[in-house]
């Protein structure tokens, strides 16, 4: 929500979608790690190894989102916001499994 949110402030005031694209989910990456790592996976040790792998994952999920959104909105002409939903749910699904079986292995 984080990400989907700050990106929508951001295009909606101009920001290029790339650049909103890129914001959204540096801010979603740091909060989503807090999250997860504190809710759902309930591991506390190694915390900046923990952070730059889960980090790592989720530059993995930017490239992927970013070239999503270039092909729905550039090529499909997908709107700027709904666009954003698909590549959300992909990348989620994508980081989650990634981070349950890299970053928070216990």
């Amino acid at each position: 929500m984080v990400d989907f949110c700050i990106y929508t402030i951001l295009c909606k005031l101009d920001v290029s979608y790339l650049v909103s694209n890129l914001i959204g989910v540096h801010c979603g990456i740091i909060c989503s790690f807090l999250l997860n790592r504190h809710y759902n996976f309930k591991v506390k040790d190694k915390a900046k190894l923990r952070f730059l792998s889960f980090y790592i994952v989720g530059l993995t999920g930017l490239a992927i989102s970013s070239g999503m959104l270039y092909l729905l909105i550039s090529c499909y002409h997908f709107s700027e916001i709904y666009a954003k939903i698909p590549t959300i749910i992909v990348v989620a699904l994508l980081q989650f499994t990634l981070n349950k079986f890299i970053t928070f292995k216990k």
